[in-house]
């Protein structure tokens, strides 16, 4: 439901025993790749609506 919110972004990130729901967008992929890259390094795993 809430990746219906956000056509083209960032709509959530998890981790182990954490989610959050984000509204994050993005208005190239470059923008989107980088934002998803930042999370991955933290150690997030990235749910994302691209084109």
């Amino acid at each position: 439901m809430a990746n219906e919110q956000v056509p083209f972004g960032i709509y959530a990130v998890e981790k182990k025993d954490y989610a959050e729901l984000r509204c994050d967008k993005c208005k190239s992929i470059t923008q989107l790749k980088d934002l998803t890259r930042k999370f991955k390094a933290q150690g997030f795993k990235v749910l994302a609506n691209g084109r």
